[in-house]
């Protein structure tokens, strides 16, 4: 009894030592989040290295503007400015170098498009003189880039390929048929731009004299026609958006010959409901690699076309019952002298390196294991070396490792536990880490190839000592399994004065998607934070990765196939009732929220879950995958000519007389992605069902829901929500 006592009296005064420590500090408020950026990390921007693997450059931001610096690798010093800025008057956002270094263009007065498209003014600066050439009369412009020769500039301008002799000025106009909504030549198109992650769709053939280009003809596209507000007459933007089922844009590649002025077309094959969504330049100017995709992305084919005639041969090819991931079969390097090509695909279950000969037959599978290559960094063709990023440590972790490029001598070069990304020296000679994990910001060092750190480039300590002034927990990382015996990995974050004999409530943060990963041992930023601000108020944040998620196989990932929704939400249901065996939660307060996918889990999981779930917020949310893209619903569900079912057994809208709980409807009218439209039949549905729920909609704001004042407002609407519904 004697020791019971004293162990009681030990973990008391635990408790007392840790409730008043927790109250030394302050709580994170939501202004400390989102008004005055308190826990923003810093880091090192545009960094390219130089071609004699002694030097890096970096762009630099200043109150005089932007500036490039050299900088030595061994002294770690800035030995010159390569492009100043002011000197100049133009203050870019960003550089490319050429090829041997003499030259830079320069993008200022950038203006987005979409997610990865944009229109800049260029100007060409000359590294010797310093002297800056205004292109193209300070038009915008897309994606312009040097020939390998420097003396000509491509570019993209109202749907049409140029280039420009920069001596001369002279501009030749490659293509004539490029219209807004009609004909797309060298940009990609709203689907592939979304889906495939790619903008810029022609290139430069090795020897500069060939531009190889996609063009995109979208006249049979339907439009989407989106109004934005602020004028006396709101104003109708339309644009070619093909919803699952509908008709795709008729895609075909094209080769540009300088000399001769002619274009030649690249032999694709018969059927034309297709994608192509990769061109890559072999060593040889006269050979063009392209991949080719079916409609149903379930056979992906490797390709080689000859520039000369334009006839293509099949090189490669894989299948598979459910779908072939463009975004895992996406590294594609082709060696020197002929000598093959290295690629990863996840055709053995995970995702792989693999060596092929440059007929496409396989000489060998580099790595190998039940863990994932999660990119390659590099293949050092001298060193006969691969560098490589992978989750051989744990799904939640990413190393960086090197391998001999016949499989043996595999190396970690980054132990410590975390995410770890890397930009390597062009001599495989050091590279710039970039290292966090779930408690600690971003440390930027440089490092040599084998994993030795020679300088901090940026360790984050500001943010650091001023994270020791805030009551803040630790996230913990936990599994548990679910009812089929599936183990599935969650983190946690607790209120900093966390006390086990008390009862409190808990907000579920989803996302969910095919191949999407949240818990991982890495820092979060602002939306942690904001998780963070709620520990604050009382409140326990969970986040479980359910099957579908990514760096578990391709098994786990394709597991949802056909059926989007269903065992995802089974397994956020499941944690839920996980959650409620805990002795400190509170079971009859959790809560779900989500953004996108994750607002399509968090409101059918209400729905579904409505004895489990009490309140939902579902921000910018899937309502029905009818009204979702091609490419990225057609991969997981096939159309819904093909699978119906897969369309709407899992719809919220399907489920909205199941509704019972509090649910908060959030969407931008803005949102080229994920229309407002899905927001309007999901409120209708529930007018119908006679179901009350609270909405709020941004005017303009597309999917990110940001800009000006709009974060603030948003998180200030979902914090109070979760505290009067929770």
């Amino acid at each position: 009894m004697y020791l019971l006592n004293r162990i009681l009296s030990t973990a008391l005064v635990m408790l007392f030592s840790i409730g008043a420590f927790a109250q030394d500090k302050k709580k994170i408020s939501l202004e400390d989040v989102f008004k005055s950026n308190t826990f923003s990390a810093k880091s090192v921007y545009g960094i390219n290295w130089m071609n004699d693997g002694q030097y890096y450059s970096s762009l630099v931001r200043g109150a005089n503007g932007s500036s490039v610096v050299k900088i030595n690798v061994a002294t770690g010093k800035v030995e010159q400015t390569l492009i100043d800025g002011a000197k100049i008057g133009v203050n870019f956002s960003s550089y490319s170098f050429n090829s041997d270094e003499t030259k830079a263009l320069i993008a200022s007065s950038t203006e987005r498009i979409y997610r990865r498209s944009s229109k800049s003014i260029y100007h060409l600066v000359d590294l010797a003189t310093g002297e800056a050439q205004l292109l193209i009369d300070g038009a915008k412009i897309m994606y312009a880039s040097l020939s390998p020769d420097n003396d000509k500039v491509a570019y993209v301008k109202d749907n049409n390929l140029f280039f420009v002799e920069l001596a001369s000025n002279k501009i030749t106009q490659v293509t004539q048929d490029g219209k807004w909504n009609h004909i797309i030549n060298g940009s990609a198109d709203w689907v592939y731009e979304e889906e495939f992650s790619m903008a810029k769709a022609f290139d430069w053939s090795p020897d500069g004299k060939k531009l190889a280009f996609i063009r995109f003809d979208e006249n049979d596209v339907p439009e989407f026609n989106m109004q934005t507000w602020g004028e006396l007459y709101p104003q109708d933007y339309k644009f070619k958006y093909p919803k699952a089922g509908e008709k795709n844009a008729e895609v075909s590649i094209h080769v540009y010959d300088l000399a001769s002025q002619k274009t030649i077309n690249v032999n694709s094959g018969e059927e034309k409901d297709i994608y192509l969504p990769r061109i890559y330049w072999t060593s040889n100017s006269n050979t063009l690699a392209y991949l080719r995709l079916n409609r149903l992305q379930n056979q992906l084919d490797l390709l080689y076309a000859n520039t000369a005639t334009g006839d293509s041969k099949l090189v490669l090819q894989e299948k598979s019952d459910t779908y072939v991931d463009l975004n895992y079969n996406d590294n594609l390097y082709f060696l020197k002298d002929n000598k093959g090509f290295i690629r990863t695909s996840e055709q053995d279950g995970f995702k792989h390196i693999y060596h092929h000969e440059e007929s496409g037959k396989l000489i060998r599978q580099v790595t190998s294991g039940k863990w994932e290559v999660s990119s390659m960094v590099g293949v050092d063709e001298k060193g006969k070396k691969i560098y490589f990023i992978s989750t051989e440590a744990s799904p939640l972790e990413r190393n960086l490792y090197v391998i001999n490029m016949d499989g043996k001598g595999k190396k970690i070069l980054t132990p410590e536990k975390g995410t770890h990304s890397v930009n390597m020296s062009k001599d495989f000679k050091y590279y710039i880490g970039y290292h966090s994990d779930a408690n600690s910001p971003s440390k930027v060092t440089l490092n040599h190839a084998s994993g030795k750190q020679l300088q901090v480039l940026e360790d984050n300590q500001e943010l650091k000592d001023k994270l020791k002034n805030f009551a803040i927990s630790e996230k913990e990382f936990f599994d548990f399994k679910t009812v089929e015996g599936t183990s599935l990995n969650a983190y946690m974050i607790k209120p900093a004065d966390f006390d086990p004999t008390k009862k409190y409530p808990v907000l579920m943060y989803v996302y969910g998607g095919p191949g999407s990963q949240n818990v991982t041992n890495s820092w979060g930023g602002t939306r942690d934070f904001w998780h963070h601000h709620l520990a604050a108020e009382g409140y326990i944040v969970v986040c479980v990765d359910n099957r579908g998620t990514g760096a578990r196989g391709r098994d786990f990932k394709h597991s949802t196939y056909a059926n989007l929704g269903k065992i995802e939400v089974e397994d956020q249901i499941a944690g839920a009732k996980h959650l409620g065996t805990l002795p400190y939660v509170d079971k009859g307060r959790i809560g779900i929220w989500g953004w996108s996918y994750g607002g399509y889990m968090s409101s059918l999981a209400l729905m579904i879950g409505n004895d489990v779930f009490k309140s939902a917020i579902a921000v910018a949310p899937v309502t029905t995958w009818r009204y979702y893209d091609t490419i990225y619903t057609e991969r997981y569900l096939q159309t819904p000519q093909l699978n119906a079912a897969g369309y709407d057994d899992n719809s919220p809208i399907t489920h909205v007389n199941k509704l019972k709980g509090n649910l908060l409807l959030i969407h931008g009218t803005g949102d080229d992605n994920v229309h407002f439209q899905n927001a309007v039949d999901l409120v209708d549905a529930l007018i119908k069902a006679d179901k009350q729920f609270d909405s709020f909609y941004y005017p303009n704001r597309n999917h990110g829901i940001s800009g000006g004042n709009t974060s603030w407002h948003l998180y200030n609407m979902m914090t109070d929500f979760i505290k009067n519904k929770l």
